[in-house]
């Protein structure tokens, strides 16, 4: 797929950038928002259309909604550029990543994820396993594909890459058996990636949310036949749904110089997720 460019083709001031998938709405936005106030320029990509992945029972965030993120980020005085690109599409990642000058890539952070079919867990098929295994694992190697050689480049012991997991990634959960073990996957990947990294001084690590107000823990509640999200509260010590804005705190303190002795770790944001 073809990523279209709704910024400026020219950096004013050379501050580091940060790059985010899924940066449409949610999680994504959050995390942008956060990083704009700590002083990163931004690349914000997400899905070139809200039915980019057919049958999902949702609508993915939209080219609109990812122009409402990068303006609410403009205004805090950085600069944006936002991108229709599939984490499915390598080309188009690495497109998004020749965007940014060398030695200016310095955190790179992938939340674009789905809930592809629901189920138990033996009646799943391959196809239903792919799709969410190509989104959820794969697309979080795809960028790390495009990303990593450009974050080889930062000034050292600065260079981070951060993916937004969840839960399912180290814990079961009926009739998501595609989600959970794309997931699983997910988290394994970091492990690994920043086993590699480790001599580069580039750390990885993976955050696993809990219950969090977004689009995909209203698929969630329909999965269960719930009323709707707040229904998961009392599965969470807090006993409450977490904020998007909780979790991009914690992907803010995994990409600033303050978590340089941390790597391939989980870091789970989940109110005491039981």
């Amino acid at each position: 797929m073809t990523a279209d460019t709704y910024a400026t083709t020219e950096w004013a001031v050379p501050r580091p950038v940060a790059l985010i998938t899924g940066a449409a709405r949610g999680m994504g936005a959050q995390v942008a928002l956060r990083l704009a106030r700590d002083g990163f320029d931004l690349v914000l990509l997400d899905a070139p259309a809200t039915d980019a992945i057919a049958d999902l029972g949702y609508s993915l965030g939209s080219p609109e909604q990812l122009q409402a993120t990068a303006q609410l980020c403009r205004d805090l005085g950085v600069e944006v550029r936002a991108m229709s690109a599939d984490v499915r599409d390598q080309d188009a990642l690495g497109a998004a990543v020749a965007l940014v000058e060398p030695g200016r890539l310095h955190a790179v952070v992938a939340v674009a994820g789905i809930i592809g079919s629901d189920q138990l867990a033996w009646e799943f098929s391959k196809a239903d396993l792919d799709r969410d295994l190509d989104t959820n694992f794969h697309g979080v190697a795809n960028l790390a594909r495009a990303a990593v050689p450009a974050l080889l480049g930062a000034p050292r012991g600065r260079g981070r890459f951060v993916a937004v997991v969840s839960t399912a990634g180290e814990t079961g959960l009926p009739r998501l058996a595609g989600y959970v073990a794309s997931k699983h996957a997910a988290l394994g990947y970091i492990r690994a990636l920043a086993a590699d990294l480790g001599p580069s001084a580039v750390t990885a690590n993976a955050v696993l949310p809990g219950s969090t107000r977004t689009a995909l823990l209203e698929r969630s509640a329909r999965v269960y036949g719930l009323p709707n999200a707040e229904a998961f509260a009392p599965h969470q010590r807090l006993e409450r749904i977490l904020e998007p804005s909780e979790i991009a705190a914690a992907v803010g303190w995994l990409c600033s110089p303050a978590s340089s002795a941390v790597t391939g770790t989980a870091m789970r944001v989940d109110g005491g997720f039981v």
